[in-house]
C-alpha cells in the first residue's frame, strides 16, 4: 500500500496523509489534475466518485458525487484556494445539498496537497485543518480516516494505468 503514513493531531486540528508512488511527480500530479483519474480514487472502493465539474485554478471549483453500492448519493465541492501546477494545490472542502449547493449543517475543511520527487519516484502530503475540534472529531466519526485509506488505496492501479497518461510514468 503506498499510504506510507496517515495520522490525525487534534492540538494542531490537523489530519495528515502520505503517499510514496514509484512514478514521477509529474505522473503523480496528473492523476489529480485530470477529473477522469480523479474519480477512479477519490471516492472509497464502496462509494466510487464522479466529478462534474473541476476547473482546477485559484477560484475554480470541484463538484463531485459517491455512490453507495445501495444507490445511495453522498455530494462534495472544492474551492481552489492556490494551484501551483505540478507543486501543490489549497482548496476549500465540504459537504454539498442534493442539489450541490454547500451544506451549511455540515463541517468544512482546508486541505493543502503537496507534491514532491523523491529518489523512488514522488510522494504527496495531504494537510487538512479543521475550524474546531468538534468538526474535526464529527468528521473522523464519520469515518473520514477508513474512506481516505480505502480511496488512496485506489491510486496505485490508476497511475499504473498509462493509457490515460499523457506524462511518463
Amino acid at each position: 500500500m503506498p499510504i506510507t503514513s496517515i495520522s490525525s493531531d487534534p492540538e494542531t486540528l490537523t489530519l495528515t496523509v502520505v503517499g510514496d508512488y514509484s512514478v514521477s511527480v509529474e505522473r503523480l500530479w496528473e492523476a489529480w489534475a485530470d477529473p477522469r483519474q480523479l474519480e477512479q480514487f477519490w471516492g472509497p472502493e464502496t462509494w466510487p466518485a464522479t466529478f462534474e465539474h473541476h476547473d482546477m485554478t485559484p477560484g475554480g471549483r470541484a463538484e463531485y458525487f459517491m455512490t453507495g453500492s445501495d444507490g445511495e448519493v453522498s455530494r462534495g465541492w472544492w474551492r481552489f484556494l492556490s494551484v501551483e501546477p505540478g507543486r501543490s494545490f489549497e482548496i476549500e472542502d465540504g459537504f454539498a445539498d442534493d442539489e450541490g449547493n454547500p451544506n451549511d449543517q455540515m463541517p468544512t475543511s482546508r486541505m493543502t496537497v503537496t507534491f514532491e520527487s523523491t529518489d523512488e519516484g514522488s510522494r504527496f502530503t495531504i494537510v487538512s485543518t479543521f475550524s474546531s475540534l468538534e468538526q474535526m472529531e464529527q468528521l473522523l466519526e464519520m469515518g473520514v480516516l477508513e474512506g481516505l485509506k480505502s480511496a488512496l488505496g485506489q491510486l496505485d492501479a490508476v497511475l499504473a494505468d498509462t493509457t490515460s497518461s499523457t506524462a511518463a510514468p
